[in-house]
């Protein structure tokens, strides 16, 4: 019996003018990111071990794609410039035939893929946004060009989607980061933001994330803005800063929040208690190296829904090996 194959994230990206067009009808290649969010994507792609496009855009726009391990092409006539850019370096794969998200997705996991990268264009985005296949979702919108016609992003109207999200703007750009599978992904963007933290032998590297009851996302690590704060204070003061209402938010933290602190006056559990937190999702428990700490007991005791994802436990383990 063959053992279950573990799918890929699936991440998806893509930037329009602001009036929702991908590309327009003229025979060059359309720029729409600024060199800021290019450098975005381009941090985006370092972390995948995939990078898959449309045939389409092969011929209309002969992207490179280069820096990716694995370069995908999905093609139902398997009609593709031999001469095109991304044949250049690197290995490609053609896929050829009526595919569906689903069969994509399984066949690239079976060559190990744990990250892919959906980039276009507009039929392939559409093949796995309408199959619920993608995890993450990023739209870059540059709010100061407008196409008024082309190829137009067809996921429905972008201020529908009901799923939380991270707001940048790199160079202008109005991005927008959904988050789509829920506590995982967040709890991954959590840690993520851990590695962020410089190690330190008096402190964890802990990333947290502050979900609101209207799906902004606002993140934190270790040491962000000053030497004594922790992750859940930075990414609470973000949210404050915004004006965000905190009442019945979540917050995912890749360590269990402090209840005893030195350096500040009041505990990240005290922090989330008096904002009225609704939920604390965490990875692993703080271990009992500098203190003993009872915030999961004092979260509960206020009334706090919280849940142990601890199958994460070991990158938050890892990350915090500087600390014996």
């Amino acid at each position: 019996m063959n053992a279950p194959v573990r799918m890929p994230v699936v991440i998806a990206s893509v930037a329009t003018s602001a009036d929702g067009y991908i590309d327009d009808a003229s025979p060059e290649r359309l720029i729409l990111s600024t060199p800021e969010d290019w450098q975005e994507v381009y941090r985006l792609r370092d972390g995948c071990d995939a990078i898959l496009v449309g045939a389409e855009t092969i011929r209309r726009d002969n992207p490179s794609l280069k820096g990716v391990p694995l370069k995908v092409i999905l093609t139902r006539s398997g009609e593709v410039p031999g001469a095109a850019r991304i044949f250049s370096s690197g290995k490609v794969l053609l896929l050829k035939g009526d595919f569906s998200a689903d069969e994509v997705v399984e066949k690239l996991a079976r060559r190990g893929v744990r990250k892919l990268l959906v980039e276009g264009g507009a039929r392939t985005l559409k093949l796995f946004y309408d199959a619920g296949m993608i995890d993450i979702l990023r739209i870059a919108v540059n709010p100061d060009i407008t196409v008024g016609g082309g190829v137009k992003l067809d996921l429905g109207p972008i201020q529908t989607l009901d799923f939380p999200h991270l707001d940048e703007n790199p160079g202008g750009m109005q991005v927008k980061t959904y988050y789509m599978r829920g506590e995982e992904q967040l709890m991954q963007l959590a840690i993520d933001e851990s590695r962020k933290s410089v190690p330190s032998p008096d402190n964890y590297r802990v990333g947290a994330v502050v979900v609101t009851s209207d799906n902004r996302i606002f993140t934190g690590y270790t040491h962000e803005t000053s030497p004594t704060h922790h992750a859940e204070q930075e990414a609470i003061a973000k949210a404050a800063a915004a004006g965000a209402d905190l009442r019945q938010a979540t917050i995912v933290a890749s360590m269990e929040p402090c209840s005893i602190r030195r350096r500040e006056p009041e505990s990240c559990t005290s922090l989330i208690i008096r904002h009225g937190f609704k939920r604390v999702v965490f990875a692993v428990h703080e271990p009992s190296h500098f203190v003993t700490c009872h915030g999961e007991e004092l979260l509960r005791q206020a009334g706090i829904e919280v849940t142990v994802l601890d199958r994460f436990a070991s990158q938050v383990c890892e990350i915090n090996a500087h600390i014996r």
